[in-house]
């Protein structure tokens, strides 16, 4: 099994959640004038998907590094995590990545890289 590979695939998923919620304040300003409600519902969206990638990202480094590549129960969080990343994108590729907004656009791809990562991990 490709450790590097997993690692390398954790990181970039890690710092695009990272990234994703730091952007949080930028995206909700740049929709203008928005109810109270509305805002809310942004923000809490917008900082929900930035954890999830989080979340995915250290999942998959902490597995590694405490539990190991190679056994059963990591190679079922590897391909699980590869499975929400690529649903994931799925979702940005409908939604997000039909914007003008360069970060957007790039979401499914980087979701998708990550999870093809994590699969090919699993079988080498």
């Amino acid at each position: 099994m490709n450790t590097g590979l997993l690692y390398l695939g954790a990181a970039v998923i890690g710092v695009w959640g990272i990234a994703h919620i730091a952007a949080v304040r930028p995206v909700v300003a740049g929709f203008g004038a928005l109810s109270s409600d509305n805002r809310r519902i942004l923000v809490m969206e917008w900082t929900a998907e930035g954890l999830a990638m989080v979340f995915v990202g250290l999942l998959v480094g902490l597995v590694t590094l405490v539990v190991g590549a190679e056994a059963g129960a990591s190679v079922l969080v590897y391909r699980l995590s590869a499975g929400m990343l690529l649903a994931m994108a799925l979702v940005s590729a409908f939604t997000g990545a039909r914007t003008s907004v360069l970060p957007m656009r790039l979401c499914p791809f980087v979701k998708s890289a990550v999870a093809v990562l994590f699969v090919v991990a699993t079988l080498l």
